[in-house]
């Protein structure tokens, strides 16, 4: 028989679902990896994982404490700073100013391409 696949709320966290050595399924949330259940099959697995999330988040609430939130669904500036080798800095201004571009828009359109 098959049943219909539940709609689970992860709350906009990623779930991960890999076989271990014992050949249990384990399904964690990627940003939060204590948060984990195993199980003989993908349902299983997901299903426990849901109920541990529930639990979890009961656990914030009676302490007081705020859940958290998923990177997906935060507000992120387009800022953030990064030091790299003084050798690799002078490579990209110099490559930034043959371009005639600023070293910011430089980074961006490498870091863009992935």
């Amino acid at each position: 028989m098959n049943k219909k696949p539940r709609n689970y709320d992860w709350d906009g966290f990623t779930i991960n679902l890999y076989l271990d050595d014992e050949q249990d399924l384990i399904a964690y949330l990627v940003e939060l990896p204590n948060v984990s259940a195993h199980g003989n099959t993908a349902d299983e697995s997901l299903e426990e994982l849901y109920l541990a999330w529930e639990m979890v988040k009961e656990d914030y609430q009676e302490d007081g404490e705020k859940i958290p939130i998923a990177t997906s669904r935060k507000d992120h500036s387009g800022c953030f700073n990064v030091c790299i080798d003084k050798r690799v800095h002078r490579a990209l201004a110099i490559e930034a100013a043959q371009a005639r571009i600023s070293l910011n828009a430089l980074v961006s359109t490498k870091l863009a391409r992935k």
